[in-house]
This record gives structure tokens, C-alpha cells and sequence, in this order.
């Protein structure tokens, strides 16, 4: 026996390797296909610099592409979910890192997964520097995938967020809205929409928005004391992990939510608090504003054709 009829093509491994550094764009490293990857570090600018990391999935999104097969924009979810988490602390992403486990490796995917990546690091401004590929014939079916991505930045510690000190009964809270779904709550409207049209879960594989250049647009004008991606958990869940005690936030509830929740609400009869708790319901990030820096906050979502819209307000108890 060789390795081949074991199931793992180390040739098929190199190639595909070689493909990723192949690609022209200033998101991928030269150093791709190497032991480690990095970038150098510009410190001139900072004075205490804390350095952020995270990790993160796509969870079942990913069955979503296999029904469709369409794998080109499952890895722009894959940097968002990771880059998000690293903006709401007020920290740029600098270098990101993908893991792609397979039963077998099919290069026409894992290629639209890669270039969906690529996109992603050029939409958050860092760069993939490495990443593994994994091929395991025993562990995964012959078509299945499975993806992690892991993701470092980096702020002036004096700049991080959240500043829960500064935060005021009475603090505003606004919205940059969802493009849809995001990478949240798939298991719950998998099972929903089973016997749904192809062009309702093609709502489902809608990309999930990066969001890092509005959010560091705002936290280096110093108009934010706090924001949270809204991911597993809802609006309420995420906030609160933002937010000191006593204080808690209370949303509106009265903005447009994408249609796509409603036929989720209908098809499957989710109560709304069920609704509320598992899905973004339209809201991508909340950001907590003081509010003496309100006006200054408008001013800069409308200089800068950002869209935003207040959800709520801090209030005590």
C-alpha cells in the first residue's frame, strides 16, 4: 500500500499549496507554503500596543454550500466572523490564518474556498499568511469540508474597547445592519427550510459583511465606548457582554428586518423570543456612542455614506 490508496494525495496537497501562493493580491503573504508566516510589525505609532486574537467557524453554513454547491463565498464568512470579533475590541487585523479539513480533496472547492478568503482578507485590510489543509478519508465523508480560521490584530491598549467606565445610563446604541443570516443560527433554519426553493437558501449562503473599516473609523474618532458583533446568542446576548452592571441595554425592536427572518419566523413557527435569541434580526454590530459624541457619530456615518440607525439605549436595572 502506499499513502494514495490510504487516501491522502500528497501531491494533490503540494499543488494545491502552490495555488494559494499563485494568487496575485496584497492579502496573500509570500510566505505561503513555508513553516510560519508573519508580517513586520510598524510600532512607531504605538505606545502600550495589545496585541488581539481570536478564532472562529462558519458552523453549518457549510452544509448550505454542499446542497447549493457553491463554495465562492463561504470563506468571506470565514474571515468576517473572525475580523468582526477583532474590530469590536478596536483592533486592526493584521494576519489571518485558514484550517480546511476534508475526506478528500477536491480542488475545484477548496480553490473557491480559498479565493473566497483572499476576498475577505482584501475587504478587513490584513493578509492570509498560512494555513493547513488536512485531508482525512476516515474521519470525514468524501465530500465534506470543514473550516476554522484564526485571526491577529492590533490597538493602542489606551484605545481598546470596550470602555465600560465611560459608559452612562442613557448612552445610545446603534446599528450597522446584517447582510442576511450571517454565520449564525444555520442548524435552526436548515431544519426550517428543508423543503425550501434553492433561491430561499441561497438567501441563507449570503456572505457575512466585514465590518472592520466602519468600526475603525469610528473608534479611532472616538466616538465609541463599546460595540459587539452580533453572533450566536442575538442582539441582547452579545451587548450584554459589553455592558457593566447595572447598566443593560433596551432595543427599539422597531428597525426593517431582511425578509429572510420572516419566512423563518413563518415556516417554522419560532416565537418571537426564540426569534430574538438565536438569530441578528437585520443587526450586524451594535455600538454603544456616548452621548455627548452623538452628533459627532452622525457626522461621520453621513460624511462617510455609512449606514446606521439607533436600536436602543442603556438603561439601568
Amino acid at each position: 500500500m502506499d499513502y494514495r490508496t490510504a487516501g491522502v494525495d500528497i501531491e494533490k496537497g503540494d499543488r494545491f499549496a502552490r495555488f494559494i501562493a499563485s494568487l496575485r493580491s496584497p492579502a496573500v503573504s509570500s510566505s505561503i507554503g513555508g513553516f510560519a508566516g508573519g508580517i513586520p510589525l510598524n510600532m512607531s505609532g504605538y505606545k502600550t500596543p495589545l496585541l488581539l486574537s481570536t478564532t472562529d467557524g462558519v458552523g453549518t453554513k457549510l452544509l448550505v454550500a454542499k446542497r447549493l454547491q457553491k463554495y465562492d463565498t463561504i470563506g468571506i464568512d470565514l474571515v468576517a466572523m473572525n475580523v468582526n470579533d477583532l474590530a469590536v475590541c478596536g483592533a486592526q487585523p493584521l494576519t489571518f490564518l485558514d484550517y480546511i479539513a476534508c475526506g478528500h480533496l477536491n480542488e475545484g472547492i477548496l480553490q473557491d474556498v480559498i479565493r473566497g478568503i483572499v476576498t475577505g482578507c482584501e475587504q478587513a485590510g490584513c493578509m492570509l499568511v498560512g494555513g493547513e489543509t488536512a485531508e482525512m478519508p476516515d474521519l470525514y465523508q468524501e465530500n465534506d469540508i470543514d473550516l476554522a480560521g484564526f485571526c491577529v490584530g492590533l490597538v493602542e491598549k489606551d484605545e481598546a474597547l470596550p470602555k465600560l467606565s465611560g459608559m452612562q445610563e442613557g448612552d445610545p446604541i446603534y446599528a450597522l445592519p446584517s447582510s442576511g443570516i450571517h454565520s449564525n443560527g444555520l442548524s435552526l433554519a436548515r431544519k426550517v427550510l428543508a423543503n425550501a426553493s434553492d433561491r430561499v437558501w441561497e438567501e441563507l449562503l449570503i456572505p457575512t459583511r466585514i465590518y472592520v473599516s466602519e468600526l475603525m473609523l469610528f473608534a479611532k474618532a472616538g466616538v465609541l465606548l463599546g460595540a459587539a458583533h452580533i453572533t450566536g446568542g442575538g442582539l441582547e446576548g452579545n451587548v450584554i457582554r459589553v455592558v457593566p452592571k447595572p447598566l443593560r441595554p433596551q432595543f427599539s425592536w422597531d428597525w426593517p428586518v431582511p425578509s429572510i427572518f420572516h419566512t423563518l419566523q413563518q415556516e417554522g413557527n419560532i416565537p418571537v423570543e426564540e426569534m430574538r435569541r438565536v438569530f441578528n434580526m437585520g443587526i450586524g454590530i451594535a455600538m454603544i456612542v456616548p452621548k455627548r459624541e452623538e452628533p459627532r457619530f452622525l457626522e461621520l456615518a453621513q460624511t462617510n455614506r455609512i449606514q446606521s440607525f439607533k436600536i436602543g439605549e442603556l438603561v439601568r436595572g
